[in-house]
This record gives C-alpha cells, structure tokens and sequence, in this order.
C-alpha cells in the first residue's frame, strides 16, 4: 500500500500517454502548438504498463488516462487492452476532448471502461471554435451522444472563462435536465502554457455557484464521494447532476489520495507541485521493481500538504501547459 506523508492512502493513478493535441485550446497552448516530447523522450507502453503493474499490485485500485488527447496518441486501444489484463487490473477511465473515440467506443465497452470524462467548454459552434481553434463542434457533439447512448458515466468538464464562456453555463447545465450526466465546471488554474501569468482569479467555485443558483434557484447539496474534487449538486427537477471544482481555491486537498505520471515520466504527488522523479530515466537505468518502487515512496513521503505549498515550490510551473502536465 501507498501512503504519503500526511497517512493519505494513495489509490488513484493520473496517466497521460501523450502530450500531444488535436485542438489549440486557448488557455491550454498557444495557436502554433508547444515544443512536444521527443519519441525517445516519451514512455513506451510497455513502460508505462510496469509502472502501472508495480503500482496495482501496491493498491492503486483506479487509472485515468489523460493527456493531451489520447486518443492521438497511435495504438492506443492496444495499451487499454493490456492495462486492463494486468492482474491487479484498475478501474480504468478517461478524459477526452471526444473528438477522436467514436470508433473506440465498442473497445471501451468491451474492457470495462465505464467513465469518461469530456472536457467542453462551449455549446455554442462559435464560441467552441473560438476556444479550440479548431471546427470539431459537431464531431464532439455525435460521439456524446454515442457516449450517452452507450451507457457511460459521463462528466462534462467545463472551465469558467472570464469573457469567454460565461453565456455557456446554464446551457450546459441544462444538458443534465433529461440526461443522466453530470456537468461539471471548474475555476480556471493558474498554468497554461502561455507567456504572462494569470492574475486573481475571476471566477470561484462560490461565484459559479451564486450564478447558477441565481437562475435555477436552491440547489440539493449531494454526499460527496470519498476524495471528491467536485461539489455535487441536483437541480430540482433534473435527472442528471451538477458539479463545481475549485481547481484554483483546491478546497480538496486534505484528502488527496492521486499521483500523477507525464508522458515523459515524470512522477508528480501534486498536480501543482515540480516532479518528484523521473521514472523514464530510472526504468531505462535498469532499477528492479524493489527499488522503482522505493523511489516511488521516497516521492510521497515528501508530498506537501496541500497545492498551495505544492506551488511555492514550483513556480515556473505556472507557464506551463496541461499538455504536459497532464489532464
């Protein structure tokens, strides 16, 4: 079993397999793209699938795959497949910008994916170009609904943008009136790939609160699942549920129970914190499992408490992007 510093049982594997996007959105990654990883820079699945082995075995129970998109990313559905065959196998989800896995979704089905995560930050065709420079509206919204139809957990994932999106929210909360999907929006974070440093942030989690209870009235707070990020509510009448993550206030972090690997290897205990470790450069050194896995504890054992002190130590990180990071 993992346990970090602060007794937190770690159970939760954030994996991105690429850094790599077919959209530009906006707040992610300038127009022209970032400088991606190098092949020989970038984990192979076969070392993606040790590291996920050794760490199944020590009881991390659930997988994300992230990215970029990865969905871009070549032979993916081969590495799905394996992961899911692993002896200890994960619960294994994914976030996507959904305009890639509409010839997956059988596959998906198949192995036993049954959440997936949706980043949308628009329902309107012009503010979503706008956003991703790139005309997928339409792409996005067909395998929806195929998503829907198929019987997955969906989670839309919206951020709030300070003259971006605003005109989108009760649109898409509206999606969840006769659809049992959760929309979820969160704060802007603090990194995204661009030059100038965001300032205070205009949009909290209370504020995104106060706009939709302002138009859909009281709201029913609903339990929290353990390790939550997200508030959860239902909007009397509605099938589905809504959902706010205080992604920049991090209200959450007492209770972190994820780690978070790159494509490139790097091993983070924090989303907003530098990486601890590479794992690409100790995997190729020829480290046996033992000792992969003691650095993996070393790293935890000098997790912070929280992203706010994550963050004191990392603060190139808010020129980052979540390509690289990961999703």
């Amino acid at each position: 079993m993992l346990i970090d510093q602060h007794n937190r049982i770690v159970n939760y594997l954030r994996l991105s397999v690429t850094d790599k996007c077919n959209l530009r959105c906006f707040y992610c990654m300038p127009e022209e793209g970032i400088p991606f990883y190098k092949k020989d820079k970038v984990l192979s699945y076969e070392e993606m699938l040790r590291i996920c082995s050794l760490l199944t075995a020590e009881g991390v129970n659930k997988i994300r795959i992230t990215g970029g998109e990865p969905f871009v990313r070549k032979d993916l559905p081969y590495f799905l497949k394996e992961l899911a065959a692993l002896k200890a196998a994960p619960e294994i989800n994914i976030t996507t910008n959904a305009t890639l896995l509409g010839p997956h979704i059988p596959l998906l089905k198949s192995i036993g994916v049954k959440s997936i995560n949706v980043s949308l930050d628009a329902l309107d065709e012009q503010r979503f170009f706008e956003i991703t420079r790139r005309n997928v509206y339409r792409t996005v919204f067909d395998n929806l609904n195929a998503l829907i139809e198929h019987g997955f957990d969906i989670k839309l994932n919206c951020v709030v943008m300070k003259d971006r999106n605003i005109e989108d929210l009760i649109p898409l909360a509206e999606l969840s009136r006769h659809k049992n999907i959760s929309v979820r929006f969160l704060e802007e974070m603090p990194f995204d790939g661009q030059s100038g440093v965001r300032g205070a942030l205009d949009w909290s989690y209370l504020k995104i609160k106060d706009y939709l209870t302002a138009h859909f009235g009281a709201m029913e707070k609903l339990p929290a699942p353990p390790n939550s990020t997200s508030q959860n509510f239902r909007i009397k009448g509605f099938k589905g549920t809504t959902g706010i993550i205080p992604s920049f206030s991090r209200t959450f972090c007492g209770s972190c129970n994820r780690i978070r690997l790159s494509a490139n290897g790097d091993f983070r205990t924090c989303l907003y914190g530098p990486a601890a470790i590479n794992l690409r450069d100790e995997l190729r050194a020829g480290h046996s499992d033992l000792i992969l896995l003691e650095k993996i504890q070393q790293a935890l054992n000098q997790k912070a408490a929280n992203g706010f002190l994550a963050e004191q130590e990392n603060k190139e990180l808010l020129k980052d992007s979540m390509a690289h990071l990961g999703g």
